[in-house]
């Protein structure tokens, strides 16, 4: 199946990109290549291509910016649907509205010239409101799930509006892993002095620059209960650790750094990270990461 010339057809404003890199379109910078990838540019258009994808049988993914993803090597002969262009930002009745292509930096940027606060734990993460909100990302201080009012998605070809109990949230999952995809989402807006605001971005921007530099997908392992996954990593001595082009930080042993390997480098060592780990402490790291296989 020409699935270009299908799309082309029954969608011909959908804007299409051919031959899609994910290593050009990922943190780690490794992986394969996709035959198209579709931006549509409203939510009806969304749901119009999601509706033709899933009616044909023809496989896609989701992506967003790109982190806490890992692609596998070779061809994916299907559809990168991307939302970037679904970016509205809005205020009004207490609430922020933002759609899923709008990235972290233009989410905390808004939010505090609306004096807005709550967002400031998102200062630095490389997130788009759709994948961060199907991660449930955060940090210790705050996460998706603590400012979400209600979530925008698509679901079977359709749009619809899951209250915050619907999308179940938990530690980095929701509802939206599970073939559900976030259009926008209404934030909870609360009203704060803008030189705090300012003052608590500074402080978790310096804290991100703390992080190692490099390419890499952002922590490889959800935090246990109590507990800290790099720290556990590290008491393993796996800190250095290294598999083909693939390398454990030694400055956070969460963080797998891409120095020129493959996806499947980075795989296999998060493997062997996972399984050493289970093996020297009985506890059985949850990947964070998504992996798109093929």
């Amino acid at each position: 199946m020409d699935i270009s010339a299908l799309l082309r057809e029954k969608l011909p404003r959908l804007s299409l990109e051919e031959n899609f890199s994910f290593a050009a379109h990922t943190t780690i910078g490794c992986g394969g290549q996709a035959r198209v990838a579709a931006y549509p540019s409203c939510e009806e258009e969304t749901a119009a291509l999601l509706a033709l994808l899933i009616g044909e049988k023809i496989p896609y993914v989701l992506l967003g910016l790109g982190a806490n993803v890992l692609a596998s090597e070779g061809v994916f002969d299907g559809v990168v649907v991307r939302l970037n262009r679904l970016n509205r930002l809005s205020m009004g009745d207490g609430l922020l509205f933002a759609g899923a292509g709008a990235t972290g930096a233009a989410l905390v940027t808004f939010a505090c010239e609306k004096c807005a606060g709550g967002f400031e734990q998102f200062t630095g993460i490389p997130m788009s409101v759709g994948g961060a909100t199907a991660m449930n990302a955060g940090v210790r201080e705050g996460h998706i799930s603590d400012v979400a009012v209600c979530v925008r998605a698509v679901a079977n070809g359709k749009v619809r509006l899951f209250s915050r109990r619907a999308c179940r949230f938990s530690e980095k999952d929701s509802i939206f892993l599970q073939g559900i995809s976030v259009t926008g989402v209404y934030f909870r807006a609360e009203g704060r002095d803008p030189r705090v605001i300012e003052k608590n971005m500074r402080e978790f921007a310096a804290r991100r620059r703390g992080l190692p530099k490099g390419r890499s997908m952002g922590c490889t392992f959800v935090n246990p209960a109590g507990r800290s996954a790099g720290a556990i990593i590290d008491a393993c001595g796996l800190k250095g650790c290294k598999i083909g082009g693939a390398r454990v930080s030694e400055e956070h042993a969460n963080f797998i750094l891409n120095e020129g390997g493959s996806a499947e480098d980075v795989g296999k060592l998060a493997a062997y990270v996972k399984a050493e780990v289970l093996k020297r402490t009985g506890i059985c790291l949850r990947e964070e990461i998504r992996r798109i296989e093929f």
